[in-house]
């Protein structure tokens, strides 16, 4: 019985150090994850303020100029991935740059400024995700 028990409480403890390492080994590389997660929340903030109705042009204008600086460390957050990648990274800094000296001023050019920069989000992350 006590063999049982021991042979028993080698395995919940193997399995739980088993767990224990996948979850280090898949969290090692935080950038790529953190740099999409900043990107998230600015352009989440965008498009709060638009569905309520809340553009304020300061605040639009903040929130792009994170969105574009973020973009920045894209290149760096993925070394080694393909150039078409890099390429849609390139495309978003642009359309992002575009929306930046619109200068959206009210919902309706928020919404405006914010759609190219939406359609290369989605276009990338239905390729590489």
């Amino acid at each position: 019985m006590r063999v049982a028990i021991s042979i028993l409480l080698g395995l919940v403890i193997g399995i739980i150090g088993t767990v224990s390492v996948m979850n280090a080994l898949h969290e090692r590389h935080p950038l790529p994850h953190a740099v999409m997660s900043v990107m998230a929340h600015h352009a989440g903030a965008l498009h709060t303020a638009v569905r309520a109705q809340r553009c304020d042009a300061a605040e639009a204008r903040q929130h792009l100029t994170r969105l574009l600086e973020t973009q920045a460390d894209i290149s760096e957050a993925f070394p080694g991935v393909d150039q078409p990648f890099l390429d849609e990274a390139t495309k978003l800094h642009a359309k992002s740059q575009a929306a930046l000296l619109a200068a959206p001023a009210n919902c309706a050019a928020l919404a405006a400024a914010l759609k190219p920069i939406d359609e290369v989000c989605q276009s990338c992350h239905q390729q590489y995700r």
